[in-house]
């Protein structure tokens, strides 16, 4: 999927005439639930049960994923903000597991005559899932193309960019600004949610620690943690054999854990995902906060960083940083930069 065509693009990002946003992708109606999961898990031992709790999932949606529609803004703030920037170039969109699938965008980008692209990941943090994965599919589908494949360049992982924690430190505020809601030290409990991957491939990756740092980093920006306010990082949406060990504390265990410590309120950062898609609309804002309200528990949900300001502007720097217009790499924290290119042995994949 291209914004508008290549001969209408001034290279304005060094020698690259073309951003990507590649992403997940996700359902766009009840027809496509089937064969959208079977893409994800293929190759995969996931239990069928699983698979039929995460189609009922969509069912409750109309069949229909929220990511899609939040690329598509995602994708409209972008080229905004390149605009804005004096960036003139098309802005294309693949999904790993749903149209527009990238195999089917690189195919227009070749006949559109693009040779160069920066590539943007909808994911944060590294693990294989989160970022080797997404390294794995460019190389198997620029394959296809032998060389009249585009190049495409990622930016790097963008966990602990200021634009990422600014922002993600702003929604957290603001959503208790909204709700009138003073986080007492003695009954407030703030969960970071991220997706929780099989224990085995989180040893040999960096996604905890990262998780972590990023957590305590938000904690110290909202002044939260200058009042006592605990935090912890949690999980959700594991989808693995039971008897494979996945990162925990699941959130829905946390909050009953945390009513039955005398918590009155849970506040959930899902600070491990960029858009509110089905696994946290679901996952928190249907599951979690049902187990909440079980537990009289109050429930504050969040939201993710999404079209923030702040996100998008991120973005487009790492995009011209990428594209050698900017010589700093900003961080925040105790955690250098992520190299452009990851090392070969880097978040690898899972033995099976």
């Amino acid at each position: 999927m291209l914004a508008h065509n290549r001969q209408h693009v001034a290279m304005s990002l060094g020698d690259y005439d073309s951003v990507l946003l590649l992403s997940f992708g996700g359902p766009e109606g009840p027809e496509d639930v089937v064969p959208f999961l079977e893409n994800v898990t293929r190759g995969r031992d996931i239990p069928q049960e699983r698979l039929e709790q995460v189609g009922a999932h969509y069912e409750l949606f109309g069949g229909r994923s929220p990511i899609n529609d939040q690329n598509r803004a995602l994708i409209a703030a972008l080229k905004a903000e390149l605009s804005r920037r004096d960036h003139d170039l098309p802005i294309c969109w693949g999904n790993r597991n749903w149209h527009p699938l990238l195999a089917d965008t690189l195919s227009e980008m070749v006949s559109n005559g693009i040779r160069r692209s920066l590539v943007l990941v909808t994911s944060a943090f590294s693990s294989y899932s989160g970022c080797r994965q997404y390294y794995d599919d460019i190389d198997k589908v620029r394959a296809e193309f032998g060389p009249d494949a585009p190049e495409l360049d990622r930016v790097r992982v963008l966990w602990n960019h200021p634009g990422f924690l600014g922002a993600t430190t702003d929604r957290l505020v603001t959503a208790l600004q909204d709700r009138s809601l003073a986080p007492v030290a003695a009954s407030t409990r703030v969960a970071f949610s991220a997706h929780s991957i099989p224990s085995a491939m989180a040893s040999e990756c960096d996604y905890q620690l990262q998780l972590e740092e990023a957590s305590r980093m938000v904690m110290d920006m909202s002044q939260l943690a200058n009042h006592g306010i605990h935090h912890d990082v949690v999980y959700q949406s594991r989808s693995g054999p039971p008897q494979v060990p996945w990162l925990e504390p699941d959130i829905c265990t946390y909050v009953r854990d945390a009513a039955n410590d005398g918590a009155n309120h849970v506040v959930v950062v899902p600070i491990g995902f960029v858009s509110d898609h089905m696994e946290v609309v679901y996952d928190l804002d249907t599951e979690a906060a049902k187990v909440a309200q079980d537990s009289e528990v109050e429930f504050t949900r969040v939201p993710t960083v999404g079209q923030h300001p702040q996100f998008v502007s991120a973005l487009v720097d790492l995009l011209e940083e990428r594209a050698g217009l900017r010589v700093d790499r900003p961080v925040l924290g105790s955690l250098p930069a992520r190299p452009d290119v990851c090392a070969s042995g880097c978040c690898p994949r899972p033995t099976r």
